[in-house]
């Protein structure tokens, strides 16, 4: 039984089974207003809810018996999520796109105008149209549950808070704090919330409705007075007071955000700046020019194609999480898994394991020391998250207990899954599972983390090959959203399901692939890399390429990624790429002569950029034109320089879904959004694929192998394509 229902028992409920929005009266004056959407997870608001929450404002202010109002959830840990993304997705015209937020605006103006206190009892996700109808609210009380969470997230699907929120927000937490929960998306918990003064109070959760009356109870003297009876003033830093309260300072600020913005983004999001613009005009003149602004910019924003990327990018990972890795069976529950090898990827996989699936973990590695450096990857990123405050101490040492090491097999015997984090080599890795087929029960998973060894050789020498599975991680294991599952011949397909759905736990967006040389990420990069390298070779400068290549919208450069990865793990990938796939993906033979100098990239401090405690910035090691034999002489335009290593990355990634590598474009695109950084705002090598036409993918293809050679020979698939003029997706 939930909170709200212990306290509504014997009260005057007005309930139609049809609304979204319910009417409970309380003996002591106040009135529960309950949001539940009906057959939903989580509560979204959707346009035509507008008509309901007018009926139910105009029912309350004609009933003198009611004091106050408390808007609450009816959904367990989670409050409101957003606005229902469709609903903005089916605006054809930037016209109907205003119209929503204006019709928005209208509905949270007559609750902010109620002659009444209402106030929010948050509990669980807030978030976009949510936080936007609790800002209109007169106060607002959270729990301290760790679901809780408060946002502004819609600039990650190119928009802008469009249901006042650009306006209420500065007034509520000052203008540098609303920037930079918005420009970033970033959500609050219930301690931030408060700190910034975002709500007034974080209680229990069991007491979280009673707060909520509290609060109006004790203010019925000046209910008349509004919002400002109930609102605890925000305490100003003398930062704010000097920069927020004259328009000079504001002016820093607001260009200083600017400077930021197109610093981080290149150009290519034209919400952030929107964002910035409907801020200024809501704190430098009139309330109703600001709101104006904020509808104006919404609509406009609705019919760009980076919002439209993003949403489409949205909704397919969103219908990802709903699906299995085969379609009717059902996985089996993880209770408990292993990993082997406590190197960072290790540590790493311990880590997601432990604090997000919410299994014990057992590491085991050859040494001790192993061992503990994969402990201390888990301590240093939970003790990071206690000094933010964003979880208790406790919480911590709760977390860290349930990973434990060893150096033997002790503790194996009985867990579901173990997964192999050791170092690149077959033979090593065949032992593994050997060792694990002894120790382990009959029905233990074995999932390799390898990134370029076939998972059927791995498995070769298996008695239960039908448990092996590829479980293919990015580093930093943490961070990075995607995992390749990649089945051989022989996985059964239970253990399939059972590795997505493990994978889905950990936190990440899992892809099935097919078990061929680099899967599907490694082989698309693969041939994007090898063409920065030539592009160097021929006389450009690493800044010139990497800079080329982050403007078009990669997160770093591809002379960067290598130092991040290590040079030493692309040479070794390489020649497996070439032996099962071809020349095309042959590394230049002159990189050999960076692995001879030992730069192995960031971390052996020595790679195409430097590194050290007494490096600032980035600077490029400049001796490494010597050591490859480089003139430089750049002659190429950024725009031919990114064209030739992504139209390779595009060719591979056609060739990947012709051959069955990735299940559809949908998969394709969201492994390398989420693999390896391809720009968000193209929505993916399938997405852009169709942006630009096969017919001129293709073209430009045929011209550069006639002027680079044979890798640039656009696959059969892309050259049918442009042939019949069609696309990978419906337009």
């Amino acid at each position: 039984m939930t909170e709200s229902t212990e306290v509504e028992q014997n009260n005057e409920v007005d309930n139609d089974t049809t609304n979204t929005f319910t009417l409970i009266k309380q003996s002591n004056g106040i009135a529960h207003l309950v949001m539940d959407v009906v057959g939903e997870a989580m509560n979204t608001l959707k346009a035509e809810f507008a008509e309901q929450i007018l009926d139910i404002l105009a029912e309350i202010k004609a009933d003198d018996a009611i004091k106050g109002v408390v808007l609450l959830s009816g959904k367990k840990d989670s409050f409101v999520a957003g606005a229902d993304i469709s609903m903005i997705d089916n605006c054809k015209t930037v016209e109907e796109a205003v119209f929503l937020s204006k019709q928005g605006h209208s509905v949270f103006e007559q609750i902010e105008s109620l002659p009444i206190p209402i106030v929010a009892a948050i509990n669980g996700a807030c978030l976009g149209g949510g936080l936007e109808l609790a800002m209109a609210c007169h106060a607002r009380v959270c729990s301290d549950h760790a679901k809780t969470a408060l946002g502004l997230p819609e600039v990650q699907l190119g928009l802008l808070p469009g249901g006042g929120g650009t306006q209420r927000l500065p007034k509520l937490v000052g203008i540098q704090k609303s920037l930079d929960m918005m420009l970033t998306g970033k959500h609050l918990r219930a301690s931030q919330a408060l700190k910034a003064g975002l709500v007034d109070h974080v209680v229990p959760q069991s007491i979280l409705v009673k707060t909520a009356e509290d609060i109006i109870l004790s203010n019925k003297a000046n209910t008349s007075s509004g919002s400002k009876s109930l609102n605890k003033p925000r305490k100003k830093s003398l930062l704010d007071k000097l920069l927020e309260a004259n328009a000079l300072g504001r002016n820093i600020v607001f260009n200083q955000a600017k400077k930021t913005v197109l610093s981080k983004t290149k150009g290519n999001y034209p919400a952030p700046l929107k964002i910035i613009e409907c801020i200024k005009a809501g704190v430098d003149g009139p309330s109703a020019k600001g709101y104006q602004t904020e509808a104006n910019y919404f609509g406009e924003l609705s019919q760009t194609d980076v919002s439209a990327q993003l949403r489409q990018l949205f909704f397919a990972t969103t219908e990802m999480k709903k699906e299995s890795g085969v379609k009717g069976v059902k996985p089996q529950t993880v209770k408990s898994t292993a990993v082997l090898g406590g190197g960072l990827m290790g540590g790493g996989i311990a880590f997601v394991s432990a604090t997000k699936a919410n299994v014990p973990v057992r590491i085991k590695d050859i040494s001790h020391e192993g061992i503990s450096s994969a402990l201390k990857y888990g301590y240093n990123l939970l003790n990071k998250k206690v000094r933010r405050r964003f979880i208790r101490a406790s919480e911590m040492q709760k977390q860290l207990s349930s990973i434990t090491g060893t150096i033997d097999y002790s503790g194996f015997k009985h867990v579901d899954m173990v997964i192999e984090a050791v170092f690149e080599d077959l033979n090593l890795k065949q032992k593994m599972v050997e060792e694990i087929e002894s120790y382990c029960d009959e029905n233990t998973i074995f999932a390799s983390n390898t990134s370029s060894l076939p998972i059927s050789k791995i498995a070769e020498k298996a008695q239960r090959p039908e448990n092996v599975i590829g479980l293919h991680y990015f580093s930093p294991v943490d961070k990075m959203p995607l995992a390749e599952i990649i089945p051989h011949a022989n996985t059964s397909e239970q253990t399939i399901s059972t590795t997505v759905e493990f994978a889905k736990k950990q936190g990440k967006t899992p892809i099935v692939v097919a078990d061929k040389a680099g899967f599907y990420v490694n082989r698309i990069l693969a041939p994007y890399v090898n063409e920065a390298a030539l592009i160097l070779l021929e006389g450009e400068s690493i800044e010139k390429i990497d800079k080329a290549l982050v403007s078009f919208g990669f997160p770093v450069g591809p002379m960067q990624l290598l130092d991040e990865v290590g040079i030493d793990i692309g040479s070794k990938i390489g020649p497996i790429l070439q032996s099962e796939l071809g020349d095309r993906f042959t590394t230049p033979p002159a990189f050999n002569l960076l692995i001879e100098d030992g730069r192995l990239g960031k971390k052996a401090n020595k790679g195409f950029y430097q590194y050290g405690k007494n490096i600032k910035g980035k600077q490029v090691d400049e001796s490494i034109y010597a050591l490859l034999g480089i003139v430089k002489n750049p002659s190429l335009s950024d725009k031919t320089i990114n064209q030739r290593a992504v139209f390779l990355m595009l060719n591979e990634a056609a060739r990947c879904l012709d051959e069955g590598i990735i299940r559809s474009a949908r998969d394709g695109d969201i492994g390398a959004i989420f693999g390896i950084g391809f720009p968000p705002f193209l929505g993916g090598p399938f997405q852009y694929i169709d942006k630009l036409g096969a017919g001129y993918l293709v073209t430009k293809l045929k011209s550069w192998a006639e002027s680079y050679g044979e890798r640039y020979t656009p696959c059969e698939a892309l050259v049918e394509m442009a042939e019949n003029n069609n696309t990978y997706y419906t337009r």
